[in-house]
């Protein structure tokens, strides 16, 4: 918990005293009403699950055209080229009547982007269909399109006021006046196709780009999301011994009228377990802070094994802001304890050290206690390094890891290596 959080906690964590402040009430009652009188609305009424519960239930993106803004903005810069293009072709061929020319083109412009805004709106009906269904249907919908603006195009150049211009350039072989017009739309139908279909392509194209990133987008959340949930998963794999042998040394403490000891005792339990069930188990710390909390749990235990266990931490200053996953240590120094000090019968060292080597980060936690073979999981269940090594890799991929084994002095050492990562 951060100094800002301090002084005013959420519901349900914890305050500076170590008390929880309730959650939100989470009944049928009305206000006032206590959990014995009679519930106002209870879940057997059909009110109690619509109305204003089916309201607090997120719709989602309820936009019929999700992806209107660049439909219309491909349609516009797709035939605003199209005009800059046949407008420089006719300065460049020194057709006469340009301005009367130029105004018919921009009706045929609006006209052939009112036809492609069609086309789109069709389109959207297969949006969630596979991408050789939206192929086909755009191959067949630019037919149609073609013919209506071919037809709109004649209209407004050879019907409406023909231009001199245009007349000169115009050989009716001796067809009649509807054949000419049939003749001149299908002619002129077979091109503008190609031009409704290149924008169907681009449309089709930047569509399925839109829906791949989405998924894209989707799949890291999914991803990220897991990796979270197995890192806190593993994260609260804490030993519940630990809990149980320090209520029952407190307990001890207790009855001997120890109560100085005791009281230190509880002092440090309490704030142990406030660091670390507040602490984000997917969050990073410095070396220094998780090195803080391995020796606040080591000396909860040197309380209960007073003649038995000595800690010694060499830590490199240079060292101690290096970042590394909360709570990494604190398994590997339970089995010392478990293993290495509870089971002996003489005194145990348990210590720690750490340096720095090609870029990574080593930390080694070493006792000269005499169940080596059991802390190596013949023992034990084996959860512990495997916690570690799990997070390890969750974090770091293969860059970080874990070894262990009887140590040649005696005992047994656990080696924790990862990148180095700094603030």
């Amino acid at each position: 918990m951060t100094d800002r959080d301090e002084g005013r906690t959420q519901p349900g964590m914890s305050d500076a005293l170590g008390y929880r402040r309730p959650r939100s009430a989470f009944s049928t009652n009305l206000p006032g009403l206590s959990a014995n009188a009679p519930a106002g609305q209870d879940f057997s009424q059909g009110a109690a699950l619509t109305g204003g519960m089916d309201k607090a239930i997120p719709a989602g993106d309820a936009r019929r055209l999700p992806d209107l803004g660049m439909a219309l903005k491909s349609i516009a810069g797709f035939w605003l080229l199209y005009m800059a293009l046949v407008t420089l072709r006719a300065i460049i061929l020194q057709y006469h009547d340009l301005g009367p020319m130029l105004l018919r083109r921009a009706a045929a412009i609006v006209v052939g982007a009112l036809v492609t805004f069609l086309i789109y709106l069709l389109m959207r009906c297969v949006a969630r269909s596979s991408l050789t269904k939206k192929a086909v249907l755009a191959g067949l919908l630019c037919f149609p399109a073609a013919l209506l603006f071919g037809s709109f195009n004649y209209y407004i150049f050879y019907v409406f006021a023909p231009l001199d211009s245009v007349m000169s350039n115009w050989d009716s072989e001796g067809l009649s006046a509807l054949e000419m017009a049939v003749k001149s739309v299908i002619e002129s139908a077979i091109s503008w196709y190609f031009l409704f279909a290149a924008w169907s392509a681009l449309y089709v194209a930047t569509s399925y780009a839109r829906e791949l990133r989405a998924a894209d987008l989707r799949a890291s959340l999914f991803a990220r999301e897991a990796q979270e949930a197995q890192l806190r998963a593993l994260r609260y794999q804490i030993n519940p011994h630990f809990l149980f042998n320090t209520l029952n040394s407190l307990s001890s403490l207790v009855l001997t009228k120890r109560t100085e000891t005791a009281e230190r005792m509880l002092m440090n339990l309490s704030t142990f377990f406030r660091a670390t069930l507040s602490a984000d188990p997917t969050a990073d710390v410095p070396l220094a802070e998780e090195i803080k909390l391995q020796r606040l749990y080591l000396d909860i235990e040197q309380i209960r094994f007073p003649e038995r266990l000595t800690v010694e931490i060499e830590m490199p200053e240079a060292l101690l802001d290096t970042l590394v996953p909360v709570l990494i240590l604190q398994p590997i120094v339970e089995n010392a304890v478990k293993y290495g000090v509870a089971k002996s019968r003489k005194p145990v060292t348990v210590r720690l050290t750490a340096y720095e080597e090609a870029g990574r980060l080593h930390i080694k936690v070493k006792d000269d206690g005499e169940a080596g073979e059991a802390e190596a999981g013949e023992g034990g269940t084996g959860v512990g390094l495997a916690n570690v090594r799990e997070r390890l890799t969750a974090r770091y991929g293969p860059m970080a890891g874990v070894l262990h084994g009887a140590d040649p002095d005696g005992g047994y050492t656990v080696h924790l290596y990862m990148p180095v990562v700094r603030a």
